[in-house]
């Protein structure tokens, strides 16, 4: 086709040499180059008019190219943002998965251990009559002993502020050793140490070593504070409050990293002398914490006038009511329903803060956060440890408090 053009433009080229050397006059040399001008402009303009063409068919192509490769390039972005969420999706499965074996495991164990402890009891002992009171008598006396001896020893466990993890406080555990160094768990001896009338001078103990320990801390710079677990029966007690309340009163400039634990269920039922007993803290200026609540429905105004400024609960009873629409909510000045992720804000109003305690593996970790938990306690974190053999000695309880434990018993 291009070729018959060509041949075209140079007849169209002879004619126009041959009509100016007819018809002009002009010399035959003028006429042949006038023709061979009239060509080579008309094969030049075929030929730009050719370039063009392909120059926009070419624009075309690449831009048709680039469409494509935009087009590959978003559908193996969607791939990949599939192929992470199904492996987030696997990951996450396989992990409640194990999370739910190893509790199921855990469980298992504890209920066989227990099964055969009962069953080798029965096989030991003929009747029940026969061995509750010796087993009460026995372990009475190892309580009395080891507290006239000074064998209380104190375990602390991490309570670490979230996201970060960085450890913010730490609660004292209470822990009676016999002569030959085994431990007196909680479970044995606090059911006879209430029933004796002894739980002021655990407490006393325990409370001396938590000052000393917030002490050591102190001259650390480590503005670390201490849980102190104290029985509602300490706060009743006639014959040994008025000696905690003197030991604080003197300890006073502590009062913002010594904080008292009482239960909830005491907490709710607590006497008039207790709630005196427990003002009276307050005025010096020591905040209160309650441990084992059983539900988000607290009266907020309440704790914050009795001075509780910290509130612990099972993490995983926190996660399913926050979680739950219909859940229990914080009674406050809010005439509205709260939804989960504003509870722990709406305990900021009142001044308490909410601790996530018993928290065992990652994925109560992840949960919690999502609803803006400030603190988290629980094995993940850190087991309680006993404190330093150094310290257990510098921390002996005073002569006033030893003195008094010479007269019982």
């Amino acid at each position: 086709m291009t070729f018959v053009l060509f041949l075209l433009y140079i007849a169209i080229g002879a004619g126009v040499g041959y009509g100016v050397n007819a018809f002009a006059g002009i010399d035959l040399p003028l006429s042949i180059a006038s023709g061979a001008i009239t060509s080579a402009i008309l094969g030049q303009i075929h030929v730009l008019t050719a370039s063009g063409r392909s120059s926009r068919e070419l624009d075309e192509r690449m831009m048709m190219v680039e469409r494509t490769g935009r087009d590959t390039a978003e559908r193996v972005n969607v791939m990949e943002a599939r192929t992470e969420a199904v492996e987030a999706t696997v990951k996450h499965e396989l992990t409640e998965r194990r999370d739910a074996l190893v509790s199921e495991m855990k469980q298992l164990e504890g209920l066989i251990d227990r099964l055969s402890r009962s069953f080798e009891a029965k096989l030991a002992e003929p009747t029940v009559s026969t061995i509750v009171a010796p087993q009460e008598d026995a372990i009475l006396r190892d309580v009395k002993d080891a507290l006239k001896d000074g064998r209380v020893d104190l375990h602390l466990q991490p309570i670490v502020s979230l996201p970060q993890r960085r450890v913010s406080f730490y609660e004292g555990f209470t822990r009676l050793r016999r002569p030959d160094g085994s431990l007196i768990l909680p479970a044995e001896f606090l059911d006879a140490a209430r029933r004796a009338n002894l739980m002021g001078i655990i407490d006393n103990f325990t409370l001396f070593r938590c000052v000393q320990i917030v002490r050591r801390l102190a001259e650390r710079d480590r503005r670390v504070g201490v849980f102190c677990n104290i029985a509602a029966s300490s706060l009743e007690d006639t014959t040994f409050f008025p000696m905690f309340l003197k030991f604080m009163t003197e300890n006073r400039d502590l009062s913002g990293a010594v904080i008292f634990e009482i239960r909830a269920d005491r907490f709710e039922t607590r006497s008039p002398v207790m709630r005196e007993n427990m003002d009276k803290l307050t005025a010096l200026g020591f905040r209160f914490s309650i441990d084992h609540a059983a539900d988000l429905g607290l009266d907020l105004p309440r704790l914050q006038a009795a001075g509780v400024r910290f509130i612990k609960m099972n993490g995983t009873t926190l996660i399913e009511q926050l979680r739950d629409p219909h859940g229990p909510r914080p009674v406050s000045s809010i005439n509205r329903r709260v939804d989960g992720d504003e509870v722990s804000a709406v305990f900021s109003r009142y001044g308490v803060t909410m601790v996530a305690e018993k928290i065992e593996d990652e994925a109560s970790v992840v949960e919690i956060l999502e609803y803006d938990i400030p603190y988290g306690q629980g094995h993940i974190f850190g087991a309680p440890r006993p404190i330093k053999a150094s310290l257990m000695e510098e921390t002996a309880p005073p002569s006033e408090l030893m003195q008094r434990l010479s007269n019982f018993g």
